[in-house]
């Protein structure tokens, strides 16, 4: 890796007006368009009665996979925007207002974790189903509900946090921090006893193209797919772009710089000698092999994505760039 190496003062506008995207081969990262996830869904559609879609608040306008509604049809769909204690909402107003824009009246923005705003999903499922025109029923009826999205977005996690706030009880799906986790449908589960609701776990499933690099950059930060088919330090390195263009220099202080720079190899070398992140090398000398020690760049980028992840770096919307496009484009008209 090497790439210009400067540090620079964080209130020089020295930093990067670009990230260099060439070369990059999204389809390596995002392989196949899981066709078998698709299908299996389309076949439970005659249950459903209503479509959450969970996505991640940190990038809501992109990486939502088109497919959604183009196979599983026109149904009562609720928009759930997860992860939001990650997400700088400064401009949620500009958001909803783009996503009613693409025709989703339906929107909540939640923290699985904390169960923020969960208890506002049951009422606003049975709402938006009570009135449409396809679902007018008996009373007593029971829903069933389709959870949608891409991977690692907190489907699960949703389904868990509705049981412990309507069931008082523990979790019923799988959870953790990488992509994969639900590999199928899963049967029912309930999470409500009044109404009564159960909701239908489903695997995570990417657009079979992504649009740009860039995109597909924000979705690997956002960890919907397996860093290393990335590469930590391209990942890291697009972080520290996007970190310096947010003016986001909490990284500094998190980890000991002296200043705040633009240089990625500069960054994740401090920071393996940092954390002791270190590996011995052989070189290859005129007198045999030496043992060097070298800072262990993998690890050291893995430790700036995990922080960035956990909000330790503060909250950041990797849309930015789309909500100041709307607004020129508007200003334009």
């Amino acid at each position: 890796m090497r790439l210009f190496p400067r540090a620079l003062s964080a209130s020089v506008a020295g930093w990067r007006q670009s990230f260099p995207l060439h070369g990059h081969n999204v389809a390596r990262w995002f392989p196949g368009h899981m066709a078998k996830g698709l299908k299996k869904m389309k076949s439970s559609l005659k249950l459903v009665d209503c479509i959450i879609e969970v996505h991640d608040c940190r990038i809501p306008l992109s990486g939502r996979n088109p497919l959604f509604q183009e196979t599983l049809g026109v149904r009562p769909h609720l928009l759930v925007l997860n992860k939001m204690d990650l997400a700088d909402l400064t401009e949620q107003q500009k958001i909803i207002q783009h996503l009613e824009g693409e025709g989703l009246k339906n929107t909540i923005f939640t923290n699985c974790v904390k169960d923020e705003n969960i208890k506002q999903i049951i009422p606003k499922i049975t709402e938006i189903v009570g009135s449409s025109y396809r679902y007018h029923r008996a009373e007593n009826v029971e829903y069933c509900i389709m959870v949608i999205g891409i991977p690692n977005v907190g489907k699960s996690s949703l389904i868990n946090s509705l049981r412990r706030q309507h069931l008082k009880i523990g979790k019923a799906a799988r959870v953790g921090g990488e992509p994969g986790i639900t590999r199928a449908v899963t049967s029912r589960i309930q999470v409500s006893e009044r109404p009564l609701m159960f909701l239908l776990d489903t695997p995570g499933v990417l657009a079979p193209r992504i649009g740009s690099v860039e995109t597909g950059l924000k979705l690997a930060l956002c960890g919907t797919v397996l860093d290393h088919l990335v590469g930590e330090e391209t990942m890291a390195d697009y972080l520290l772009y996007t970190l310096n263009q947010h003016q986001m220099f909490k990284y500094v202080q998190h980890y000991g710089l002296h200043d705040a720079s633009d240089d990625i190899e500069f960054v994740l070398k401090s920071i393996a000698v940092r954390l002791g992140k270190t590996q011995k090398v052989k070189v290859l000398t005129g007198t045999g092999d030496v043992n060097v020690v070298q800072p262990n760049y993998s690890a050291a980028a893995r430790d700036f994505l995990r922080t960035f992840r956990s909000g330790l770096l503060g909250p950041v919307m990797l849309d930015r760039d789309i909500l100041q496009g709307c607004l020129s484009a508007n200003m334009d008209l």
